[in-house]
């Protein structure tokens, strides 16, 4: 049964703003989940949403089950970390620990010390006296003490440093291997790209994409660079299947391809064939191919070996 379900669910602002529209996605059990798209795109409503802080125009959600709007105990297995973090000032992150835990009913805090230790966070410090970076840790930290089933983390690393980045991918994979969910939205693509299995990209309110990142890989424009003996001529290339671009400079032709490659690497390799040069898509490249719309309408898809 999928942790996360969302049908059709809808947000119009007032003024007739579309926060999202019509998105249906289901998360599953045990997975890093990343939830991509450019600024205004409906990511930071859906988590909102999610977590009962605004309702839905329409539509239906579903998490471990049950409703959030109307079950107030299923936010002690839910973790949160807004786009927007609010802490109080005048507290130490220490004292603000321990408040969060007696709100959620924690006895135990070694969890969220240890969390602190390894992202460096020094919870003895207040929170005014804390930099950006600081305070997002200390934002980490409070959505993730209690170990929640399902944690919704939007924009979880932006401000931190690279070493903070690289440790909370460890945290965030722990999680998974530990059988917890973890819905993250970014826009640091390589570090989604590091940590999720499947990924979610909306654009002007509407899901465009789903699918693992290795599918969505495959199914990316992929760059070669062919060099030959001689000077070769790219009309032939131009007609074989999945290649969508063959320029000739010098001694290499240069191809953009589509799909499986073999069709092209027979082409080339019935010719004087040097040396092949594979330029692999990375997720800033897939990501940015659908927000331009050049990868086409909503595909919706699994693979299940890549996830």
């Amino acid at each position: 049964m999928a942790v996360i379900r969302v049908q059709g669910l809808t947000k119009i602002y007032r003024g007739g703003q579309v926060g999202i529209t019509e998105l249906d996605l289901d998360v599953e059990p045990g997975e890093v989940f990343g939830f991509l798209g450019p600024n205004g795109a409906g990511k930071t409503t859906t988590l909102r949403c999610l977590m009962d802080l605004i309702r839905p125009t329409s539509g239906r959600i579903e998490i471990l089950g049950r409703d959030p709007r109307r079950d107030v105990g299923l936010r002690r297995q839910v973790g949160y970390l807004p786009g927007e973090l609010a802490l109080y000032q005048n507290l130490s992150g220490g004292a603000l620990l321990t408040w969060m835990a007696r709100m959620r009913g924690m006895s135990d805090l070694r969890y969220g010390h240890q969390l602190a230790q390894r992202l460096q966070l020094d919870l003895s410090r207040h929170v005014h006296d804390l930099s950006r970076g600081n305070k997002q840790k200390l934002g980490v930290v409070l959505a993730l003490m209690h170990e929640p089933v399902v944690a919704l983390l939007d924009e979880p690393t932006s401000g931190l440093d690279p070493l903070a980045q690289q440790e909370f991918a460890a945290i965030a994979d722990e999680a998974r291997a530990a059988g917890r969910t973890i819905v993250l939205s970014s826009h640091v693509l390589s570090e989604v790209e590091q940590v999720a299995g499947r990924v979610a990209i909306v654009r002007a309110g509407r899901l465009v994409v789903v699918d693992s990142v290795g599918a969505l890989k495959r199914r990316a424009l992929r760059r070669f660079e062919l060099e030959f003996a001689g000077s070769p001529d790219p009309a032939p290339f131009r007609a074989v299947a999945g290649v969508r671009e063959a320029v000739a400079s010098g001694r290499f032709l240069r191809c953009a391809v589509t799909g499986p490659v073999g069709p092209l690497l027979r082409a080339a390799a019935a010719g004087d064939l040097v040396n092949v040069i594979s330029h692999e898509p990375d997720l800033e490249e897939i990501f940015l191919s659908y927000i331009r719309g050049g990868a086409g309408d909503v595909h919706a898809g699994a693979d299940k070996d890549a996830a």
